[in-house]
């Protein structure tokens, strides 16, 4: 239709011009036609010409995705689509507000794009409107978390946040937030995986001298833990803490642990105590659409997620909540949830503004791509490769926690396994083009200097890795923890101040780095790139910028 309208419209619109320039000439009159102004040229000249100095960066961006080996699980690479919609117009739009409820006008296109989004996500996870809705005006994971946990009666708080969390240093932000509403009050109790344990930190982690994050300082929070033994979740154990603690919402979630959750079992432990369940599904949000993996929304109350992991999509997030009956009473009358007007006023006005529309209109491609038999048989490949990867790391002697995974993520613990620090391991693989992050594994007391290394599967399989090519990520893996391991035995290197320092030559501090860096970068620039097209690059020659703040 709106091409129909384009092709008729076109051409009244350029003899409309012609004749208002005829016009013009003959009564001597000044008319100012579309594109004539010198500040609108300008206005849409191309990045290249205006901020040469972005577009350079920008640039060596794509050079560092082409030529790296990017195994950060909480990475993707998002398709040119998502892309196109996350740089067009619906940036411009302010929106307060929801569908046919703003406080600006010139709303109806804005509107029909946040509906589209809505109807995706909820087709996409097959979930029925009469008992689920979504919000997806949350802007990214952590306060999705928060908006779901905080209501009450405090109208203005302080948030801090740990400025450095090694040097125990604290900075105070004033923030002036109207808080209300969604399903906790103040000092309401919360039971979710521990950070050590694989947990989040937006799910109230602290340590036994400081609460670390936000949701710890306004809730009283309680961890469950992995069983020491089998390295995954002891659920008997979170039973008996529910009981004793009585939450009043349990966090069924992760952002490091290689296992499937048992949800139906935390709904059990939850009814028993009357709680609620929060299901994050952030990380796996990409294989539960897919179908490849079991769902938590059969057992959970509210559901969260980014959209910039498994899912493919913009770096945002939504909040799924139940609607229709909850339960009944003792004399057999129903329980109604009401918690989505509760939610959707915690995200705006509680802790939002205006929605950021560009990324609701990228999240609705995504979600349009997430539900195609394409998409599938990603997220099988996704899970194929990552069990490769875990094998041939444990094959190699790699100590990977619970033995293995399900889902699209490794949790190596090279503490164990090597004798060195996953700080150290990370660097090294940074030097060779080698993404991935230190991580926590058990028994860990320090966040800065763990003894865990979390790789993921899913950005390079976006790129058209297989299990094969996942076998020689595991040897190139290899080849740089051995090589930080001997640095590590330098004289310099047995602090880790000296290792860094050490390091800041880049990969010449090893002749062997040189070499290893060189044949990743060729092995990772032989797959086709995601986003862009390799023949429009402007960076030149091999990748070597290595920039330390």
């Amino acid at each position: 239709m709106m091409n129909s309208m384009r092709t008729t419209l076109a051409p009244l619109a350029r003899r409309a011009a012609s004749s208002a320039h005829s016009t013009s000439a003959k009564s001597g009159a000044t008319i100012r036609l579309s594109g004539s102004s010198s500040a609108g040229a300008a206005l849409n000249s191309r990045l290249p010409d205006v901020d040469p100095d972005l577009c350079r960066l920008i640039e060596q961006e794509k050079a560092r995705q082409r030529s790296s080996l990017v195994l950060i699980a909480s990475e993707n690479f998002t398709s040119r689509a998502v892309l196109d919609a996350l740089g067009s117009v619906l940036s411009n739009k302010y929106s307060e507000g929801y569908p046919g409820a703003r406080y600006y006008g010139g709303n109806e296109n804005i509107d029909q794009v946040e509906l589209l989004c809505q109807r995706r996500a909820l087709d996409t996870f097959e979930l029925d409107t009469e008992e689920w809705g979504v919000n997806v005006q949350s802007l990214s994971g952590s306060p999705a978390n928060f908006q779901v946990s905080f209501r009450g009666g405090v109208p203005w708080i302080f948030l801090s946040w740990q400025h450095n969390i090694g040097a125990g240093l604290t900075r105070i932000v004033m923030i002036c937030l109207q808080v209300y509403t969604a399903l906790l009050e103040t000092h309401d109790r919360i039971l979710s995986l521990d950070l050590p344990h694989g947990g989040h930190l937006s799910h109230g982690f602290q340590t036994p001298t400081k609460k670390i994050s936000a949701v710890s300082r306004y809730f009283e929070s309680m961890p469950y833990r992995l069983n020491e033994e089998t390295e995954t979740i002891d659920y008997d154990e979170m039973e008996r803490s529910a009981l004793l603690f009585r939450p009043k919402l349990i966090v069924a979630g992760a952002s490091a642990y290689s296992r499937l959750i048992d949800y139906k079992r935390i709904r059990e432990i939850a009814d028993k105590v009357g709680a609620f369940v929060l299901a994050d599904m952030a990380h796996i949000s990409g294989l539960v659409a897919a179908k490849v993996i079991p769902s938590c929304f059969p057992y959970a109350d509210v559901v969260t997620t980014t959209t910039h992991k498994s899912l493919r999509g913009p770096r945002g997030a939504m909040i799924f909540y139940r609607k229709g009956q909850r339960g009944v009473t003792k004399k057999g009358d129903p329980i109604m949830y009401d918690i989505e007007e509760k939610i959707n006023f915690a995200v705006f006005p509680g802790l939002q503004g205006g929605p950021h529309n560009h990324t609701i209109g990228a999240l609705s491609v995504a979600l349009k791509q997430a539900n195609t038999p394409e998409f599938v048989q990603y997220q099988k490949q996704v899970l194929k490769n990552c069990a490769r990867l875990s094998d041939e790391l444990q094959r190699m002697g790699y100590d990977v926690v619970s033995g293995g995974t399900d889902n699209h993520l490794v949790l190596v613990n090279v503490k164990s396994s090597k004798a060195i620090d996953g700080a150290r391991v990370e660097r090294i693989l940074e030097l060779a083009c080698i993404a991935s992050n230190k991580n926590t594994v058990p028994g860990d007391t320090s966040a800065l200097n763990p003894g865990g290394i979390r790789m993921g599967t899913p950005a390079l399989t976006s790129r058209g890795f297989g299990e094969d090519d996942f076998a020689r990520v595991a040897e190139y893996f290899d080849r740089a923890v051995k090589i930080a391991v001997k640095l590590k035995g330098t004289e310099q290197g047995k602090k880790i101040k000296g290792f860094r320092e050490m390091c800041a030559v880049g990969p010449s501090v090893d002749p062997e780095l040189v070499q290893l860096r060189k044949e990743v970068s060729d092995f990772a620039s032989s797959f086709p790139t995601v986003g862009f097209e390799e023949d429009e690059m402007e960076y030149e020659g091999e990748y070597n910028v290595d920039f330390v703040a």
